[in-house]
Parts: C-alpha cells; sequence; structure tokens
C-alpha cells in the first residue's frame, strides 16, 4: 500500500507501507532524484516506485540499526548506485556513508537532507530532516517521535532502557525546537509494529499537531519517563537477530519458490512435529484443516506471530489455498531473515491430506456462548474446564475473564503443560490468535473451543470479568 505527500517547493513523499510489520519506509523525490529512508528488505518495492516515478535513487538512509525487521538499504544502494547512509556512530564492516548530527546531504538545487541525531529508540538514532528550496518540510523520525507516541526503549536492554528513554525526551523537545510546526513527521514504526513504545495514533501529522498530543512533547520529563517505562511490554524474540543481521550486512534477497511437499512429505513433516502453518483465513481453517497445522492466516500478522513463537531456525512448511498466498508469506518471512523454507503446499485441506483421518474441523463459539456455557448451559459445546486468555500482559492487566487462566501466544507452545486438565475454550482480542491458540492445542491433544468474537463484547455478552487491580 502506497500513500503520496505533495510538499512545497515541488517536492514529493511516497509511503511504502508494510502492515504486516507495522513500519513504513519512504521515497523523498524533486521530479529528478529521489531520497530514500528506511527501506525493507524487498526492495524491488522501492525500485518500482522509482521507476513508476522515473527517479534515479541516490541516496539510502536508516534511522538506525534496525530491530523488528532486516533492512534493505545495503542491497538497494548496490543495485542502483546510491549512497548508502548510516550514523558514523555505527560500527559496521560494509561501506557506507558515515552521518553525524547536523551533516547535510545535498541531492540536487531543489533537494537536501539533514541529519539530526535523536538517540533514544537506540543510541546512535538519526533522524533525516528533508529540506527543499522553501527550507524545511518534514522529518523522516524513525523510532523517535511517533503519532502520539515514540519508539520503545528497551530493545537494547532493560538496563538501558531508562536512560534511553530520557534521551527519548530530550529528542523529541529537540526536534520541537529546532523545527518549524508545520513540517511533516514521517515515522518508521507506530501502526502496529511492537517497536512503538504504546500504541501510535493516527496516519499523518505535523510537528505542531504532535506539540499538542504527544506525551514526549506535553509532559515533564519525569512524568513521560514514568509513562514509557510502565507501558512497555513484551517484544517478539525475532527481534534479536534482527539487529544482528543489519549490523554484519544483510545477504541479497532470494525469493524463489520453495520446494513442493507432497501429500505423503506433509504427514511425515507433521508427524516430526515441524511447523507446518496453514496461511488461509480462520473462517476457512476452523472448517476444515490438517491434523497438526498451526493457524495463521495472511489475513492478520502472520510474519510477526511466527517469527515470535518459533525456535529460531526452525524449519516452516507452508499451506497455502494458491501459490500466491504462498509466495506473499515467503516475502513476508524474508523481511525478518527467514530465507529457507522447508517446503510448501497448494490446495486446499482435502487435497493436501495423504489420509482422509488427518482431516479436522475446530468448535468455534461467542463470548455470548462462554457466558452461556459459564452459566452452567453449555449447549453443544463441551462445558469450559478452562477459560485460556492469550493476549498480551498489558491486555491482560487491563481487563480479562474472571478466573482466566493467562498465557500470551508468544509462550503457548513452550507452556502448554501448564493448562489445567479438561476443555479449554480459548480467547484473544479479536479471534486470530486465539485460532493460531486453538490449533497448538489441538496439536497437543486438547479439547478446544475457540471463541472468534471480539474481546470488547465480553462484559455486555454477560462474561464475569476483572480488571488489573
Amino acid at each position: 500500500m502506497e500513500k503520496q505527500d505533495r510538499l512545497a517547493g515541488g517536492l514529493q513523499v511516497e509511503v511504502i507501507e508494510t502492515s504486516s510489520l507495522g513500519d513504513r519506509s519512504y521515497l523523498a523525490s524533486d521530479g529528478e532524484v529521489a531520497i530514500v529512508v528506511d527501506p525493507q528488505r524487498d526492495v524491488d518495492r522501492v525500485i518500482a516506485t522509482a521507476g513508476r516515478l522515473g527517479v534515479r535513487i541516490g541516496l539510502v538512509l536508516d534511522t538506525h540499526v534496525h530491530n523488528d525487521y532486516v533492512s534493505g538499504g545495503l542491497e538497494l544502494a548496490r543495485l542502483t548506485g546510491a549512497e548508502y547512509g548510516l550514523s558514523a556512530a555505527d560500527q559496521v564492516p560494509f561501506g557506507h556513508r558515515p552521518l553525524s548530527d547536523g551533516e547535510v546531504v545535498e541531492l540536487s538545487p531543489r533537494m537536501r537532507v539533514r541529519a539530526m541525531a535523536t538517540p533514544g529508540h537506540t543510541f546512535h538514532h538519526l533522524s533525516y530532516v528533508l529540506e527543499g528550496e522553501p527550507g524545511p518540510v518534514g522529518v523522516f523520525t524513525g523510532g523517535s517521535l511517533l503519532f502520539g507516541t515514540t519508539g520503545r526503549t528497551d530493545l537494547l536492554g532493560r538496563h538501558h532502557s531508562e536512560q534511553l528513554a530520557r534521551h527519548q525526551y530530550a529528542s523529541a523537545q529537540k526536534l520541537a525546537t529546532l523545527l518549524p510546526d508545520g513540517v511533516q513527521v514521517w515515522p518508521t514504526h507506530g501502526f502496529g509494529s511492537f517497536c512503538s513504545a504504546t500504541q501510535a495514533e493516527g496516519n499523518s501529522a505535523t510537528l505542531g499537531q504532535q506539540k499538542e498530543s504527544n506525551p514526549a512533547l506535553t509532559l515533564a520529563e519525569t512524568d513521560f519517563v514514568e509513562q514509557t517505562l510502565t507501558g512497555l511490554d513484551a517484544y517478539p524474540a525475532y527481534y534479536a537477530h534482527m539487529g544482528v543481521q543489519n549490523a554484519e550486512g544483510p545477504a541479497p534477497l532470494d525469493l524463489r519458490e520453495p520446494a513442493r511437499a507432497t501429500p505423503e512429505e506433509l504427514r511425515d513433516r507433521l508427524a516430526a512435529g515441524e511447523w507446518v502453518v496453514d496461511l488461509r483465513s480462520r473462517k476457512a481453517y476452523v472448517m476444515s484443516h490438517l491434523a497438526g497445522t498451526v493457524s495463521l492466516g495472511l489475513d492478520g500478522p502472520m510474519v510477526t506471530w511466527l517469527g515470535w513463537m518459533i525456535d529460531w531456525g526452525a524449519p516452516i512448511t507452508l499451506l497455502g489455498q494458491s501459490r500466491q498466498q504462498v509466495a506473499e508469506a515467503q516475502r513476508e518471512l524474508a523481511r525478518i531473515g527467514i530465507d529457507k523454507l522447508a517446503a510448501a503446499a497448494v490446495g486446499i485441506p482435502e487435497e493436501l491430506a495423504a489420509d482422509p483421518a488427518q482431516l479436522r474441523s475446530t468448535q468455534t463459539a461467542t463470548f455470548a456462548d462462554l457466558a452461556a456455557a459459564l452459566g452452567g448451559d453449555s449447549g453443544e459445546f463441551p462445558a469450559p474446564d478452562v477459560v485460556l486468555d492469550v493476549r498480551t500482559n498489558n491486555e491482560f492487566a487491563a481487563a480479562h475473564v474472571s478466573g482466566a487462566v493467562h498465557i500470551p501466544l508468544y509462550e503457548l507452545v513452550q507452556r502448554t503443560g501448564e493448562i489445567p486438565d479438561g476443555a479449554v475454550w480459548v480467547h484473544c482480542g479479536s479471534g486470530y490468535r486465539a485460532t493460531a491458540a486453538a490449533s497448538a492445542l489441538e496439536s497437543a491433544g486438547r479439547v478446544v473451543v475457540l471463541v472468534d468474537d471480539h474481546f470488547g463484547t465480553a462484559a455486555e455478552a454477560g462474561v464475569p470479568m476483572s480488571d488489573g487491580s
């Protein structure tokens, strides 16, 4: 998905969204030459955008060594001949242009970019001010100032989080002091990314608008630091591998089709306990699926949850209803450095089963059904011995079903043995994570009812609730 901002002086900025990871990349141009900021690994999207606009990519920039995805900056620079700019303080083994606070790179008489040190998300984080003939028109803030929040400050370790939170506050104040209110703010994170300290708000903003609403610009430093540290929750386990790959220099991307698995090979992989991921929607999954498969549909943040749940390096096989689904999932996984897939298969479960006995379906219910079952009327469903909540820690603390067992989805595979015996009714916030959890529980031999419903309707449906107090 792309959108475009047209700016004073004839400059324009194309927004290249990666909604599955909650991130944005940017291509700014003057009609002839372009700057690319924080490109994702699949740089063909960026090259296609430049081609559509008829512009030459002259400079590629990363605001920081990313922790939530593999950067495409090095590869994009190699393919286009552009300079690749990073913070001068980042020690990396590949050729690049080291940039320092205040340094200006002029791309043409009509467009230049100014580096601005904005530590907080990382120690060496840079923001980049886009300047045209009228002066500053916008700022690429990476993981610094986001819409209504800032980037999280604990990715380099909890022992740095308070110090970085203070840096983050100072950086936001610096941006607000040195730049005009009318400049556009273009963050990389904050559209569902776990790199955001708290949930971001909105899709666009000027710096002046952020001065009215962003805690980093409205609170005192002590209050901001306390709020930031209190709001931090767990982040995906695969982040531990992203910064390392980016600092070493990511390998070129290879999106050739994985080996095609036969039904017999799928059966053997499932019997071996390997990750076989069903990419169809959860509505299709619950109707029919192969026993032992995990539901992570492409209609949700598949890549985040799969990358978080697996043991890094574990073999992964993808099941799609079409080649397009497999190709899309392969691209998503490559963005977090999962390049080598064990296999893939295309078709519906009835076509992929080596034996009809492999086929399963999953019972689904609503929160109204759960309320009735907790009241003693389970109807067609098994009575709930356990209500399992697989949302995040912060979500559970805000409100939860009274007496629910809480195990976040990303810990479920390792902690299945902690769930009490009996029928498990599992829920999340909307049904996506709960479907993944139900599939994992079924694989472990548990009797499961999937509550495929929005958590916000639970209290109104009569489910007894508790808050975090």
